[in-house]
């Protein structure tokens, strides 16, 4: 009987056993089942997402597709292709009185970059040279200091060994204070010895500094640069009749009808654009004219802030700054360093 009972108790325990494993097997399927809903959910959205992007970019597609099919209508007519070309030209114009610009400013924050970059690195080759020496210095005296505590210990306790007599009792007393005062004086000096060592290391350690970038007093002068020669090309433009038109063109997206004349007047305009670019891209005695008008600048900006680097058109209007910053010539915002 009792080996019955003890089968008996076996077959139920391995009947538990077996229920808690399949127990377990269900309690992962449903954690499976949950991560398995929720990464569909997931991919459901994403799918979504990405269909709503595809019908975007269908419509942005069939709107320039229109806008292909609408030029080649017009410069498949005479009437219509003569301002087409026109607008065209004028808004490739205005292009590139901001390329100049962005060009200029990019020269410019470049060139000064690397002088600021230089400066910086020879500033810190100069503060680490004085704290080199300064380390240096207090190494050699610790240096010393350790050398002379350890000649000390040591020529104390040749002293107390030559002591060795019963009548040198009181000198040898006298001189183990003097030993252990030596002994301590030595464990501070090694200390002091060790600290330095720690600094030297420390200091060939340290890793070279990154450069910040471009001051704001550089970013300033760059700025007031780019606002000069954006005053340059706009009083060039403004010697043709061409200024108005490029700036409305570059300001639509299609063509205008019947904004430039017929044929004739078209080719001369386009004529007109020709010299105006010849114009934008002269040269000679620039460097002079953009740093007198930006000295001028420079006398009358006023800024928002210390951190501003942009200046108030309003500061800069007794010498027609503001008429570039108003009217946002060439898109001078966005060409300006920030």
């Amino acid at each position: 009987m009792e080996l019955i009972r003890q089968l008996g108790f076996l077959r139920l325990g391995g009947d538990a056993a077996k229920r808690e494993v399949d127990d377990d097997r269900v309690l992962h399927l449903f954690r499976n089942r949950a991560e398995l809903k929720k990464a569909h959910s997931a991919l459901q959205d994403e799918v979504q997402r990405l269909k709503d992007r595809v019908k975007q970019q269908e419509g942005a597609t069939a709107r320039v597709q229109e806008m292909l099919q609408g030029l080649e209508a017009r410069l498949g007519q005479t009437e219509t292709a003569y301002p087409a070309l026109v607008f065209y030209q004028l808004r490739e114009l205005w292009s590139l009185g901001r390329s100049l610009l962005t060009q200029f400013v990019a020269e410019l924050a470049a060139q000064q970059e690397e002088r600021e970059r230089r400066a910086f690195l020879a500033d810190h080759n100069r503060q680490l040279f004085a704290r080199r020496q300064a380390i240096e210095t207090n190494l050699h005296a610790a240096e010393n200091s350790a050398a002379a505590a350890r000649a000390a210990v040591a020529q104390l306790e040749q002293e107390l060994r030559q002591l060795q007599a019963f009548w040198h009792y009181f000198r040898r007393r006298a001189l183990r204070h003097r030993l252990q005062a030596a002994n301590l004086q030595s464990l501070l000096c090694v200390q002091d010895l060790e600290t330095a060592r720690g600094a030297r290391d420390q200091l060939e350690g340290e890793p070279p500094p990154e450069f910040g970038g471009l001051s704001i007093d550089a970013r300033r002068a760059i700025n007031m640069a780019a606002i000069a020669y954006a005053q340059v090309l706009s009083d060039r433009l403004s010697r043709t009749r061409l200024m108005d038109l490029a700036r409305e063109a570059a300001g639509r997206r299609e063509p205008p009808r019947d904004e430039y004349g017929d044929r004739a007047r078209c080719e001369a305009t386009m004529v007109e654009l020709v010299r105006a670019r010849t114009l934008l891209q002269q040269r000679s005695a620039l460097s002079q004219e953009i740093k007198q008008r930006a000295e001028r600048l420079r006398e009358l900006a006023k800024y928002r802030s210390a951190a501003e680097t942009a200046p108030t058109a309003e500061s800069l209007a007794a010498a027609d700054g503001s008429k570039v910053l108003i009217d946002d010539l060439w898109e001078i915002y966005r060409v300006l360093l920030r």
